[in-house]
């Protein structure tokens, strides 16, 4: 149940990403809400996209592969979404699959 509202926070978290780079501007991601950086958040959710690749590593070998874009995006989860200060890194790399 918690891994449920984890990928529906982590969704709700890039779902302005998506929006604004098929719209070509970063107007969704303004309007969506504000975060903690002043900068947009398009930047800042490719890092969890690009991860996808470090995460299945991770996954696939039960957390012994840890890489460099994987490091970045947990840190950065955690540092943005409250649900992910709790979470593992194994819950973590599994919600980067799921997006």
């Amino acid at each position: 149940m918690t891994r449920f509202f984890l990928v529906a926070a982590l969704l709700a978290f890039s779902a302005p990403a998506f929006a604004s780079s098929f719209a070509g501007s970063s107007a969704g991601a303004s309007s969506a809400g504000s975060s903690a950086s002043s900068g947009s958040t398009s930047g800042d959710d490719k890092v969890v996209l690009r991860a996808r690749d470090d995460a299945a590593s991770f996954v696939a070998s039960e957390g012994r592969i840890r890489g460099a874009r994987l490091e970045a995006a947990l840190r950065q989860l955690r540092e943005r979404n409250p649900a992910a200060r709790t979470a593992s890194d194994m819950q973590l790399a599994q919600a980067i699959l799921a997006l």
